[in-house]
């Protein structure tokens, strides 16, 4: 006879028929569960084992799927799929044509809102929250949102709005001092005293019309249980604040939190992470690029700073903030305060790189155009994560900067294909640009290994030849070079990276629009929009009427898996580039 609870455990409703004794041990097993699974699949560990026995007592108290039921980001949310229907499946999250690494509306009932990026709950659960109050519904609307994400303007907006309402929406306040990094600013500061009891300032949450209770032991499933239960009777809006430790139940988790937010693979009984079994020497990854190069350059031009908005260890910004930290600014989860600083630093005279993720410049566009693009302030944009990034899916591929950032007067765009650009480029810049520089760049290791060469100088619109063929030219631009250059290995064709989306090389482009018969464009960005498409809007501007084919990212959603096997899906890997550009070249040999 089988007596572990988990198995017995399928959704809700059988969670809700154990006793409130039984459940500690349910939470003992879930949280064994996922480190099994994270262990030898990957994922985001950490901050699914510290909200354990919350997702519980959720499940538990509130009538789910009914009752509706949010998590802000969703890197926390393991456990809540776990127990809605996707136990048996749960070893394909994060994989090609498996499970999403955040709660999806399409994946289940459950996910009652798709999320990946931060901050969106609060909105989306009061958005609810009022529609059941105009349809005349009796539900519960919760919102669980980190002290991290709770911090972002998009939050404080949707607290100010569910103040002045009447609206049945609770907020859990998970509480674990940390995002991917250590959370900061005021407000994190202000917990912490909360937390001490030694704040003297009006509760925040109250003073905003919020029903405030806690802080309470995040742990203390008997605890979470009776709050929750009280809290289903009052009316209006409420936070609970719970206190979690992010990695509990593992040690080393627990113990290094930034490692173990999603450690890669790791040994499920001792914790420890398994090493590479490689020796051999790699290229380096493009983030610790910029993080290296940033460092050797502020030392020498005292008025380069660096800003990132909470993604220090992610975007290698951490390595400034350690040897010149009163240069190198964390500002939490806020990118679009993270820009309009970078650009009031800019119109004072320093040189701010500016650090985001592709998919998270996104949240700061209107930025972008108006506080750094219009004024013409030369704020450098270092964009990691561009293109495809794999596991985490459509919400963080950063496919879409090249098609919304092209069409923006007065900045230039550019997209180094290995290490030694992306350092010539940031040399480059720090000279003096009268223009916004936006720098996109792959997740990811690059393709070098003696990357640390002597500075160079990029002239801006220059793009180069890469291998001189006939009858078709093959334009890429960025990373996504090197399947190029793979693919036509042995193929009689040309090949040039561009390097500027804009400006566009146009001296070079009517070279070759007068040589060639053909013109192939090849970028990890979408089509519609993107780099092709300046192509062919060059081509038409000037009456050129050659044939030209743009690959790239089709009009529709990327979900999650290896880039390698994301990048063969949409036939840009080097093996099904040889056969469409083999293909197109057979054409002049009939």
């Amino acid at each position: 006879m089988n007596n572990r609870i988990l198995d017995h455990i399928e959704f809700p409703e059988d969670l809700r028929k154990l006793q409130v004794e039984q459940l500690p041990y349910l939470a003992k097993e879930l949280r064994d569960f996922i480190i099994n699974i994270v262990a030898t699949k990957q994922g985001h560990l950490g901050a699914s084992l510290g909200v354990v026995e919350l997702t519980i007592a959720l499940h538990y108290v509130f009538n789910t799927p009914e009752d509706l039921l949010i998590w802000d980001v969703g890197h926390q949310a393991y456990g809540h799929k776990i127990l809605t229907g996707r136990k048996e499946i749960f070893d394909t999250n994060r994989q090609f044509k498996g499970l999403s690494g955040f709660p999806s509306r399409s994946e289940s009932i459950y996910d009652a809102f798709g999320v990946g990026h931060s901050s969106t709950s609060i909105s989306a659960a009061l958005g609810m929250a009022l529609a059941s109050q105009l349809k005349g519904k009796n539900k519960q609307h919760i919102a669980v949102i980190g002290d991290a994400s709770i911090a972002s303007g998009m939050a404080f907006e949707g607290l100010n709005h569910a103040g002045v309402t009447n609206a049945n929406l609770l907020i859990i306040l998970n509480d674990n001092t940390i995002g991917i990094d250590p959370s900061v600013g005021a407000l994190k500061q202000y917990l912490t005293n909360v937390k001490s009891g030694i704040t003297n300032q009006d509760n925040i949450f109250e003073a905003l019309n919020f029903n405030y209770s806690g802080p309470i032991d995040g742990h203390d499933i008997n605890n979470l249980i009776e709050k929750l239960n009280y809290l289903k009777t009052i009316k209006g809006p409420k936070v609970l604040h719970v206190i979690t430790k992010k990695g509990k139940g593992l040690k080393q988790a627990e113990d290094n939190q930034v490692v173990y937010h999603a450690p890669g693979k790791f040994n499920a009984i001792t914790g420890e992470i398994i090493p590479k079994s490689s020796t051999e020497v790699k290229p380096p990854k493009y983030q610790d690029v910029f993080g290296y190069t940033i460092v050797k350059l502020a030392k020498q031009n005292k008025k380069i700073v660096g800003i990132t908005p909470a993604m220090p260890t992610g975007c290698s910004l951490k390595y400034m903030m350690e040897e010149i930290p009163d240069r190198a600014f964390d500002v939490g989860i806020a990118e679009q305060h993270a820009v309009t600083l970078a650009a009031g630093m800019a119109s004072q005279g320093l040189v701010p790189y500016c650090n985001i993720y592709s998919t998270f410049l996104q949240r700061a566009y209107d930025q972008v155009i108006h506080d750094v693009a219009l004024q013409k302030l030369p704020v450098i944009f270092c964009l990691d994560r561009s293109g495809l990034v794999g596991e985490d899916g459509a919400t963080h591929h950063g496919v879409f900067d090249i098609s919304f950032l092209r069409c923006i007067p007065n900045l230039i765009v550019f997209a180094p294909r290995n290490e030694i650009e992306l350092r010539n480029i940031m040399y480059t810049a720090q000279l003096g640009l009268d223009l916004p520089i936006a720098i996109r760049y792959p997740r990811g290791r690059g393709v070098t290994i003696d990357w640390k060469q002597p500075f160079k100088t990029i002239k801006i619109g220059i793009g180069v030849n890469l291998k001189q063929g006939k009858n078709i030219a093959v334009l890429s631009i960025g990373a996504i070079s090197n399947n190029v250059t793979k693919a036509i290995d042995g193929l009689d064709v040309s090949h040039y990276d561009l390097r500027f989306i804009k400006p566009l090389d146009k001296k070079l482009l009517h070279s070759i629009f007068k040589t060639y018969q053909s013109v192939i464009t090849v970028e990890d960005g979408v089509i519609k929009g993107g780099f092709g498409s300046s192509i062919l809007e060059f081509a038409s501007e000037n009456n050129y009427s050659i044939p030209i084919k743009c690959l790239g990212i089709p009009d529709e959603f990327i979900e999650h898996g290896k880039i390698e096997e994301l990048q063969e899906y949409l036939k840009l890997d080097s093996n099904n580039l040889n056969k469409i550009i083999t293909q197109e070249l057979l054409m002049f040999y009939r």
